[in-house]
């Protein structure tokens, strides 16, 4: 007999569920959230309706601690808004409350993603004649540098997780000092502006976090997946002797969650 606690099987969840409840355990009470459109929406709605009811949730565009009654669809929609303590714009999300070190946790996205976390949103080859232009850092470094932890939720390629990215939009734990091109931890080029960094990369085949050095490191494979499977999609030496097992799949709550409470619409969800 099973039990709404009870995990999912194989084949009774897509990986984005995998992937939303992986992020939504990221989320502790009472954090303050710094979230963006898609799989961070629904990361966050599903933690404050489990474990994290007193998380507030910062939409770039310009609302704080919003509490809508249907999912946005995107961080610019009004419903973002609705019962917000703040409804204000661009400056009091990233001056008002990132630069001043009041958010504790942000999700974020990119392209590529090294060792150290350094990621990349901006090109692929070489800068002056790149090979393909995205759109740009859009926020990127801002939130990832001055949130206390940033989680990163990305699709698992090797051409994605490489020894160097091709372009450091979001510095990560090691960047190079200008104009020595040193590695050194970030702490040392940011001062007195280090909040914190990346504390965890969720993929769909994996939870990967960082060690005390700033090195990437296998933490946990989801269901389906090997050690092998994943060190097959990382073009770097990755580090797993520190992994942790399975990642947990959704409970069938959280499948409820999703689909009944959090996008029943399916604006995210398929």
């Amino acid at each position: 007999m099973t039990t709404n606690n009870d995990y999912a099987k194989n084949g009774e969840y897509k990986p984005i569920d995998m992937l939303a409840c992986a992020a939504a355990k990221e989320v502790n009470d009472g954090d303050v959230v710094f979230a963006g459109t898609g799989l961070p929406m629904l990361a966050i709605a599903l933690a404050q309706l489990e474990q994290a009811p007193n998380a507030v949730c910062i939409y770039e565009a310009g609302s704080v601690d919003g509490r809508p009654i249907d999912l946005p669809t995107s961080v610019g929609d009004s419903r973002c808004a609705y019962q917000a303590s703040i409804a204000a714009g661009l400056a009091e999300t990233f001056y008002g409350q990132l630069h001043c070190g009041y958010v504790d946790l942000a999700f974020l996205g990119g392209a590529e993603i090294d060792m150290y976390g350094n990621v990349n949103t901006t090109v692929v080859g070489d800068y002056a004649a790149p090979k393909k232009r995205f759109t740009g850092s859009g926020g990127n470094p801002d939130i990832n540098s001055l949130a206390k932890r940033t989680v990163f939720i990305m699709l698992q390629e090797k051409r994605r997780f490489k020894e160097n990215v091709d372009y450091i939009t979001s510095p990560g734990w090691r960047i190079h000092r200008w104009p020595s091109g040193e590695w050194v931890h970030k702490k040392e080029v940011y001062g007195n502006y280090f909040f914190g960094g990346p504390t965890a990369v969720i993929t769909n085949m994996a939870v990967f976090r960082f060690d005390e050095d700033g090195l990437m490191y296998l933490d946990s494979v989801h269901p389906g997946y090997t050690v092998e499977d994943v060190k097959e999609n990382v073009g770097f030496d990755l580090n797993v002797s520190r992994v942790n097992g399975a990642t947990s799949p959704p409970t069938y709550n959280q499948l409820d969650l999703l689909y009944k409470k959090v996008d029943p619409e399916g604006i995210f969800l398929p």
